[in-house]
């Protein structure tokens, strides 16, 4: 007969208090497996378990023991409220005790000397009235705590956590019950049900835990694969996609702890903060359909390779073809020293020729229409070809030299040939060496633009959870701009959210401070924010968050860690403030 219905026969008149706290106790292990269930914190988790069976048994101390990997029993969480002790949980105070093996290290015999390792090797449940009575486990370390601490450990219930497979995954320890005068009592018949629900509720909550937790690593891990593979497939932008992520959180924190009323309204919630953390790390997936040498285009007639080797060798056999002339119109009797000095003349000629075009292939400086008019008239002197330009292609290279004239033929020495032209590209030479501004032809900047959309387009496939449906706004408008000029949807400041907007200055600010890029060198800190100040009074950058980034130090924050040391020069930041407000906060501090 229990305790309970024992009390009830002595005295009837305390039934309903009884039964009405067994309800209680009951309504309170409900409302646990609830709020047990809607924990994400694994810290807070583990300690609401602990705290919340304490609170049950009324129990002085208690810990609580996790699985690990190697077949050990881990201190989790340890309390004990006479000796004022709280370790692990959310109280940032490691447990300094090493794990409990269940089973011998060098003889690997279970261990079942200890109450703990007992229980979970057992899969039972085990209640000891006082532990310095016990026989069948080994309880010598306790004593020699209490004898340093003063304390006297006695009851004691130990309870493994079952996963839904029946697998121990924790055990659950509880020491010193107490009565209701405080005095140490045993863990009662009626108590250990109670715990074992408990105990069962909490390993499931613990475990799925575990899976959300192993779910979202392995996302985040297939993520920074994808991105450390687009950085790997260009070594020129090797480290793009793992520095836009630190910069573009650094700016989004300020903006959330930020008291400008500007960012009165804006917070992220743990799940918004995780959603951009993997947005700033896929936002340029698109570009593993952009192909490589478009990435890595260096020079304007970069290919695969670099065609300026073509039109090297097309020069030297210009002047072989003047030096054999001068040689043949020798051997016919023609004056040696007139000769000689045309000769000179052509090879000069053909070396300034030369040294123009492939000047002109670095595309680091504006290349204007009179460069481009002195590019045709160098590009139509002529050689003759000798040998069959249509064999040995590939057949679709090959389908685009129908018309080619058979050798020998006659060529200009800069063309734009029709077989140079594809759907998605013109290679002509003359066109890719007259482009204005850079190396990219405006197919290849659309290429490249293009990725934004093929990000949007494969982030929009994925089966999003709620807590990640702004994963593609935020991933895929980091080259918008606030005035609505920018692509690919045209938005404007109002249309875009906070992180989206935060993502395009990292992005820009990288991108300027890169030290990888082979079409320029990277730029000083001062050289960036001046690039960047001009785009926010052009209306592409966010204002507000642009202040953010300079008054709080975002920049600095970043250079110390990913900059060059040439790269970080002192300057005044506040002629880059938007507003007058914020320069003079500034200049007040």
């Amino acid at each position: 007969m229990n305790h309970a219905n024992q009390n009830r026969r002595r005295n009837p008149g305390r039934t309903s208090s009884v039964d009405s706290f067994e309800h209680d106790r009951l309504r309170r292990l409900i409302d646990l497996g609830i709020a047990l269930s809607a924990e994400r914190n694994h810290d807070r988790l583990l300690e609401q378990i602990l705290l919340e069976a304490k609170s049950l048994t009324n129990a002085d101390g208690g810990t609580l023991y996790l699985m690990d990997e190697s077949g050990g029993l881990c201190f989790e969480i340890v309390h004990n409220d006479k000796l004022a002790i709280a370790m692990g949980g959310t109280t940032g105070r490691p447990v300094p005790f090493p794990p409990l093996r269940l089973y011998d290290p060098e003889t690997g015999q279970p261990n079942h000397h200890n109450v703990a390792t007992h229980a979970a090797l057992s899969n039972s449940v085990i209640t000891i009235e006082d532990a310095y009575n016990a026989k069948d486990f080994d309880f010598s370390g306790t004593k020699k705590f209490d004898a340093s601490t003063g304390y006297r450990s006695k009851s004691f219930l130990t309870v493994p956590l079952r996963n839904y497979h029946g697998d121990v995954i924790g055990v659950l320890q509880l020491i010193n019950a107490r009565d209701d005068e405080g005095a140490v009592s045993v863990f009662t018949d009626e108590i250990v049900p109670l715990i074992t629900a408990l105990a069962s509720q909490a390993a499931i909550a613990i475990d799925n835990q575990r899976l959300i937790e192993a779910q979202k690593k392995l996302l985040e891990s297939f993520i920074q694969v994808i991105a450390h593979a687009i950085d790997a497939k260009s070594p020129y932008t090797g480290g793009h996609c793992v520095r836009v992520p630190v910069i573009t959180e650094m700016l989004v924190k300020a903006a959330h702890d930020s008291r400008d009323p500007a960012f009165a309204d804006f917070h992220l919630s743990e799940d918004q903060f995780y959603e951009l953390h993997l947005a700033a790390w896929l936002h340029d997936c698109g570009k593993v359909t952009t192909p490589e040498y478009v990435v890595d285009k260096s020079t304007k007639l970069e290919t695969i390779y670099d065609r300026i080797h073509e039109i090297r060798t097309r020069f030297e056999v210009l002047r072989r073809d003047a030096e054999i002339a001068f040689l043949r119109d020798c051997q016919a009797g023609g004056d040696v020293s007139e000769l000689q000095a045309r000769f000179d003349a052509r090879c000069r000629e053909l070396q300034e020729q030369y040294a123009f075009v492939a000047e002109s292939n670095l595309g680091s400086e504006f290349f204007g229409p009179d460069k481009v008019a002195r590019l045709k008239e160098i590009g139509a002197q002529t050689w003759t070809r000798y040998f069959d330009r249509t064999t040995g292609l590939a057949w679709t290279e090959s389908t685009r030299c129908k018309d080619v004239p058979p050798p020998p033929a006659t060529e200009r020495l800069l063309e734009d040939r029709p077989d140079q032209i594809t759907d998605r590209f013109n290679l002509g030479e003359l066109y890719n060496l007259s482009i204005g501004r850079g190396t990219l032809t405006a197919e290849e900047r659309r290429i490249i633009n293009d990725h934004i959309v093929v990000t949007i387009d494969m982030l929009n496939k994925l089966p999003l959870p709620k807590h990640l449906r702004s994963l593609p706004e935020i991933a895929g408008a980091h080259h918008e701009k606030m005035d609505g000029t920018g692509y690919p949807r045209g938005l404007k400041r109002a249309e875009m959210s906070v992180p989206a907007r935060a993502m395009a200055i990292a992005d820009i600010f990288e991108a300027l401070t890169a030290a990888d890029r082979p079409y320029k060198k990277p730029k000083t800190l001062s050289e960036s924010i001046k690039i960047m100040s001009n785009m926010n009074k052009s209306q592409h950058i966010d204002p507000d968050l642009f202040d953010l980034f300079l008054r709080d130090g975002v920049f600095k924050e970043y250079a110390t860690k990913f900059l060059l040391p040439e790269q970080i020069d002192d300057f005044d930041i506040t002629p880059y403030f938007s507003k007058m407000e914020v320069v003079e906060q500034q200049q007040h501090v």
